[in-house]
């Protein structure tokens, strides 16, 4: 009896090794992953501190959706049981340069890559526009609320080290560029938004095709059957063709999408009524 107490006491010991050595592999290889992407060239533009500014800000953080992540006011919130969206208005007091490298390019203050950030979304923004958000948020007033600790859960940092999950970072070499800048017109206005704003849900080129391998919102192809008036009523009010509630859509053009003005709505469907055809040229 005493040896078999031995034996199964010696076989606790090597499980333990075993299971410590597995997670400092998996804890080394994750936070490597995560410090392998170099940071973008510091964001130098001045942050503006005027009305006009930071109404634009306002209006970007609105129809871009940081509420949805941040908070209604902005100061964080705790998510999905796992994640720590941080406070944008003491974010932005800091570094513009780190606050881009979040933003633009998924990559936090620290260097390290950020996992659920949406930059995909945000890459396109031009620097005026980023340098909007930041006086905007600037002027939001700081609340100090506690969140707990941000980490990554054992089950992703164990598919990052094994190479079958990607940080946000590695998707960016990803997102097309914007095919019509430079011009001042309707539709090189509505792919500006459409390419700051769609494709976070709606796939990296708008076709549906998620950056993460999940399931995306479908191919804006569909706006070809949308009339001009349904298209404004889905934006406005979330309502589909055949006065529907959409799972995802829905909700959303009913927080960020209903402040659009007019123009932008118009700019957008004009943009996305042509687009299919665009895409194979």
């Amino acid at each position: 009896m005493g040896q078999l107490l031995k034996w199964l006491a010696g076989m606790l010991i090597l499980a333990s090794l075993a299971c410590l050595a597995l997670a400092s592999w998996t804890y080394a290889r994750s936070e490597a992953y995560l410090r392998s992407f170099e940071r973008p060239p510091p964001f130098q533009l001045p942050i503006p501190d005027d009305e006009v500014t930071r109404a634009r800000g306002d209006h970007l953080v609105r129809t871009r959706g940081c509420r949805g992540c941040h908070g209604d006011d902005l100061n964080g919130q705790f998510m999905w049981g796992a994640a720590s969206a941080p406070g944008l208005p003491q974010l932005a007091r800091g570094s513009p340069a780190d606050f881009e490298a979040a933003l633009r390019h998924g990559i936090g203050a620290d260097g390290r890559a950020l996992y659920s950030m949406p930059s995909m979304g945000f890459l396109r923004l031009r620097d005026a526009d980023v340098a909007a958000i930041i006086a905007y948020l600037r002027s939001e007033p700081v609340i100090d609320r506690e969140l707990p600790r941000r980490s990554l859960p054992w089950a992703i940092r164990w598919d990052l080290a094994r190479g079958r999950d990607m940080a946000m970072p590695a998707v960016m070499n990803r997102v097309p560029p914007l095919r019509l800048e430079g011009e001042d017109s309707p539709l090189s206005r509505g792919e500006y938004f459409a390419m700051t704003t769609c494709n976070e849900c709606h796939g990296l080129t708008l076709q549906g095709d998620s950056a993460f391998g999940d399931e995306a919102a479908p191919s804006l192809a569909v706006v070809a059957g949308y009339d001009e008036k349904a298209f404004e009523q889905l934006l406005r009010t979330g309502k589909a063709l055949g006065d529907r509630e959409l799972p995802r859509m829905s909700r959303v053009a009913r927080r960020r999408f209903a402040t659009m003005t007019d123009a932008e709505i118009d700019d957008l469907y004009a943009f996305l009524r042509q687009w299919p055809a665009r895409t194979t040229d």
